[in-house]
């Protein structure tokens, strides 16, 4: 098994990248339905914690359903980093994690997210900052470098492993790379099999197919992998990565009801944490994701869009699986 100190995980677990506007209670509830082992909030701005804003403090929202759950948090000042880590302790997460990866430039260019990897001192500190004001396991989720001349993930990990935090995930880009060209997992394998990393070592970036995840596990012995947006309208890719990584053998497609009702729970669990209102106009991201593929997949999407109505909305999901429209792509 692998331990984030107390907490036990299964042999190459599985996790659930935290991802802005995507990571929140409904969508970890298909996903940890799916088959996740560890799942975090989307990343919550240490700032707005302090402010009390309605929006970082709903993000705060976890379910016994969910655990294990971390609530991830980003900043640029070291002490307000510290007193959110001491807020998020008392929402009653299973561990706090910090975004040191973030590539945006409304983080990045303030400070934040990816920021700190061109401050590596005060990453230190801004890290034992929130080590000391929580009891709960502290994990940390960066990026190879700022850019090419400056990957310096290797250092980092071994710093932050002096000062206290219990695992750490690499996602194999720089800052500069944004999220394009493909992840570069070898830096990635040298932490892992460093001597000095007795914590563990987590990978992400490109993982979307149960291929990749164990093709990666062999070839660079991370201890899991974190699947994001492979994630999205698509929650079977844990169990499928579980059961290829088992058998070697890869599991035929989710049915038709099977989308339907993965939609359908995360639809409802919409609902239930944003209301009526939001939780439908919120949704409309996700349809094309849940039924890509699909033989008239457009004119599914454009109705569920369209449709205000709770009700009405469910009756077209009802019309989805009668229908039993063919997978062709």
């Amino acid at each position: 098994m692998v331990h984030i100190r107390n907490i036990a995980l299964p042999d190459f677990p599985l996790l659930l990248a935290p991802m802005e506007d995507v990571s929140d209670p409904p969508f970890r509830a298909v996903c940890k339905q799916g088959g996740a082992d560890l799942m975090y909030t989307e990343f919550i701005s240490s700032e707005g914690l302090i402010r009390a804003a309605a929006k970082s403090r709903q993000k705060l929202d976890v379910f016994d359903y969910e655990r294990p759950i971390g609530i991830q948090l980003f900043g640029s000042d070291v002490e307000t980093m510290g007193e959110c880590a001491r807020i998020s302790t008392e929402a009653g997460p299973d561990l706090i994690d910090i975004n040191y990866g973030c590539p945006v430039k409304q983080v990045a260019c303030r400070g934040a997210g990816a920021a700190l990897l061109r401050d590596i001192p005060k990453m230190v500190e801004m890290t034992a900052a929130v080590v000391r004001n929580t009891h709960l396991p502290v994990t940390v989720k960066t990026r190879l470098g700022w850019d090419d001349s400056t990957k310096n993930v290797e250092d980092v990990a071994e710093r932050l492993q002096d000062i206290g935090i219990e695992a750490l995930t690499v996602h194999g880009r720089t800052r500069v790379q944004m999220y394009k060209g493909e992840a570069d997992w070898d830096l990635i394998g040298r932490i892992k099999n460093n001597p000095r990393i007795k914590i563990p070592i987590f990978g992400n970036g490109d993982i979307d197919s149960p291929q990749k995840a164990v093709e990666y596990k062999n070839r660079y012995g991370v201890d899991g992998v974190m699947i994001g947006r492979a994630a999205i309208g698509y929650p079977w890719i844990f169990r499928e990565v579980k059961h290829y990584a088992a058998t070697g053998q890869l599991m035929p497609p989710p049915t038709v009801e099977e989308r339907v009702q993965a939609c359908r729970m995360h639809f409802e669990k919409s609902l239930e944490w944003k209301g009526p209102r939001a939780g439908v106009f919120e949704m409309r991201r996700h349809y094309a994701q849940y039924f890509r593929g699909l033989e008239g997949a457009r004119q599914w999407r454009t109705r569920l869009v369209d449709s205000n109505d709770p009700l009405e909305i469910h009756a077209i999901m009802d019309e989805i699986i009668a229908a039993e429209p063919m997978l062709v792509g």
